[in-house]
């Protein structure tokens, strides 16, 4: 590991979500910023005991990102376990395995592909479980959350350092070990005039909240429940299909109004934030409980009453949570800005509800592809930018949006 003052590093970042529709990886050069406000500026104090306002971000580029897609058979591995059906040891550790050769063939591909060498490598992994708030083990309330996929073998067939497994450090300090995008959110897009909301539509929906001119301690960000989890759970049930693209299923339906209220009364809706939700919540059960209110409706109503769901949910986040925050910590800002990214923001119809919903507000919806920064490269930019951090001692989490009760140096590093 370096000091934070050292030269620009390549630094390949690796995400697979909780959709478990494939890899993505994203090659990013990361460089640092020195100012008189540098964490670095600052050796007195350790990382963990800094202020949020001293924080200075580097800076990010995105040199280049590739998808590698999982089979069906592994898909269907990876979503059984998720949900709790019944395997083995022998399974989780060699499917740990077999998705640590499959980064590992998803780095070096795209380092071909764009020729490039990267110096250093961040690993999500694939989450099979995500317990946020305690449930009960062997009579002790316990929270805990799993991500696999074997960085040995990453390291050893491309002789890189790998960091990886960067949510539970979060956990142990109190925190919800999620969202930790909002770190990248903030390094590119907080502004001194506009305020910012970041929304990534995985299979989860999460959402930062960027007033003008914050620090990071001002940042509010939270899962607000399914964004395609539960659309494409649906398509494949109904459709055979794995997702529903640019949205023309959920086009041609019309919404089940009183299914879609019945599911807006959810109490997680209401809960304040910080707070995480993931499969557990939006899993096969509440497909099953979905179609079940849905009853003989046609199929398309089934798909547009999911996308409409997603929409609304979003919506209801923004005016519950976000919107007072912004206006308590940038109250005088004329201008709000919303840019999706994710898988779903390649969804039409989606983009148009959220489109309706927002403008009326006074919110202008974009994806991050307008800023420059492709929809399906974010989240794997996002673990590049952590794992430069933590290579350099610095903590990634953001204690106000995972409620953490201090800045944790996240991750796990397997040296080369």
């Amino acid at each position: 590991m370096t000091s934070p003052t050292s030269k620009p590093m390549i630094v390949a970042g690796i995400m697979s979500g909780t959709s478990a529709d494939g890899i993505d990886v994203a090659i990013c050069r990361i460089s640092p910023i020195r100012q008189s406000t540098d964490l670095s500026s600052r050796p007195q104090r350790s990382a963990v005991e800094r202020p949020a306002a001293l924080f200075t971000p580097p800076k990010l580029t995105i040199l280049g990102h590739r998808a590698f897609p999982y089979d069906k058979k592994l898909r269907s591995a990876i979503l059984s376990i998720a949900a709790g059906e019944p395997t083995t040891a022998a399974t989780l550790s060699q499917l740990s395995w077999h998705l640590g050769n499959l980064y590992a063939d998803a780095v070096a591909s795209t380092a071909h592909h764009l020729s490039l060498k990267p110096q250093l490598i961040a690993l999500h992994g694939q989450t099979i479980n995500h317990q946020a708030t305690p449930a009960n083990f062997l009579g002790t309330p316990t929270r805990s959350t799993w991500q696999i996929g074997e960085p040995s073998s990453i390291t050893e067939r491309l002789r890189l350092s790998v960091i990886s497994d960067f949510r539970p450090a979060d956990l142990a300090a109190g925190g919800q070990g999620a969202p930790l995008v909002p770190m990248l959110d903030y390094c590119l897009f907080h502004h001194p005039t506009k305020n910012r909301l970041l929304l990534n539509l995985g299979g989860i929906a999460n959402i930062t909240a960027l007033p003008a001119a914050c620090t990071t301690a001002d940042i509010l960000a939270f899962d607000t429940g399914p964004a395609s989890m539960v659309i494409d759970a649906l398509m494949q049930r109904l459709y055979n299909r794995r997702y529903d693209k640019n949205g023309t299923v959920a086009a041609r339906g019309q919404v089940i109004k009183p299914v879609l209220d019945h599911l807006l009364a959810d109490p997680y809706y209401a809960v304040p934030p910080p707070k995480s939700c993931g499969r557990e919540q939006y899993g096969l059960a509440f497909t099953d409980r979905f179609l079940a209110l849905c009853k003989s409706a046609p199929n398309e109503d089934i798909i547009a009453t999911a996308t409409a769901f997603t929409a609304a949910t979003i919506l209801d986040a923004y005016r519950r949570f976000c919107w007072p925050h912004l206006g308590q910590h940038a109250p005088l800002a004329r201008t709000t800005e919303l840019f999706a990214a994710g898988g779903g923001a390649n969804n039409a119809t989606l983009m148009r509800s959220l489109t309706e919903a927002f403008t009326p507000l006074g919110v202008k919806v974009a994806t991050t592809a307008s800023a420059g920064l492709a929809v399906e490269a974010k989240e794997a930019a996002a673990f590049a930018l952590l794992g430069w951090l933590t290579w350099h001692h610095l903590p990634g989490n953001i204690p106000s949006a995972t409620g953490a009760t201090h800045p944790a140096i996240l991750g796990k590093v397997t040296f080369a």
